[in-house]
């Protein structure tokens, strides 16, 4: 039994005449007549009562009637479902997003956007650092993430730069360099400070660059914790724990306990916000998100701006 077989019985069976039927389908008669007769010897009983106006259905043939337009029904749901997904407007995507990445406008804004263009895309997010963010992309077990500075590029991992934004330094609010409001921070200031850092496995470009930076001009600095997500570097420094270096989106955090300055444009350090997937993958409802993603990222071009108080 195949499924036209069951198209060409429902026809009948609701046009209650094989020609007419015949005509709906845009079929001759005598074929749709004997693949008719081809399912009711494939089932071994008659489906049609025949007789000189039309057709009327057997006991057997109203009980297939309800299971056949039941089966056709949800078989051009599935062709519809699969139509979706080519068109990249249903599926899942299996997303994540360091905690920096978070914190910007960005994030919030593409994925409310998604919600509201594809409602029937459903995004799985959550949070991770960009190594295993990386590792799981080229695994196959996330469709895309948001990152900072990429930690690896495995092959068949695309890595793109979907924003820019400048870095500051966040400094606990009694620190002498918090009252440097008015110029940027030199480099040179930061010799014999305690630094704050993302652990060098999960997040090591950003502050990578930063200790080079100091290397390179004889800067002495203190590494007085190194932590997980970059959000907790914000909170020790709100403890007086120490001075960190964080991409200016993040800079609400800890308004009254936090003072973000400025960086000397010499030093060189920006934060990007990276977009990581497998080119493989750009298919589908993934292949809609990223585009989504390069859409909004587009709008929100040139970078923040540093907010002075």
């Amino acid at each position: 039994m195949e499924l036209r077989h069951l198209r060409y019985f429902v026809a009948v069976a609701e046009a209650g005449h094989v020609t007419r039927a015949a005509e709906r389908l845009g079929i001759q008669q005598p074929p749709l007549s004997q693949q008719i007769k081809s399912l009711e010897a494939e089932l071994g009983m008659p489906l049609f009562h025949r007789h000189p106006k039309g057709v009327a259905l057997t006991d057997a043939g109203r009980q297939l009637l309800g299971d056949a337009q039941r089966l056709l029904a949800q078989f051009t749901a599935l062709q519809e479902r699969m139509l979706a997904f080519a068109g990249g407007l249903r599926g899942r995507i299996d997303l994540s997003f360091t905690s920096s990445a978070a914190a910007h406008a960005f994030t919030p804004e593409v994925l409310r956007t998604c919600r509201s263009r594809h409602p029937d895309i459903q995004i799985h997010a959550r949070e991770n650092n960009a190594a295993e963010i990386t590792e799981d992309v080229a695994a196959g077990r996330l469709h895309c993430g948001f990152l900072r500075v990429p930690v690896d590029r495995p092959e068949g991992v695309a890595l793109e730069t979907l924003l820019e934004e400048p870095c500051l330094l966040a400094v606990p609010v009694d620190h002498r360099l918090a009252r440097t409001r008015s110029r940027p921070v030199q480099l040179r200031e930061l010799q014999g400070e305690r630094l704050i850092l993302v652990r060098r496995p999960g997040a090591p470009g950003l502050y990578a660059n930063l200790l080079d930076a100091c290397a390179r001009q004889g800067v002495a600095v203190t590494v007085a914790a190194e932590v997980e997500r970059m959000m907790t570097n914000l909170n020790l420094v709100a403890a007086g724990e120490g001075l960190s270096v964080v991409p200016a989106s993040m800079q609400g955090a800890h308004p009254h306990a936090v003072a973000y300055q400025p960086l000397a444009p010499s030093i060189r350090l920006t934060a990007p916000l990276t977009l990581v997937y497998r080119a493989r993958d750009a298919v589908g409802p993934t292949g809609t998100f990223l585009a989504l993603a390069r859409e909004v990222a587009a709008r929100q071009k040139p970078a923040l701006r540093v907010r002075r108080a």
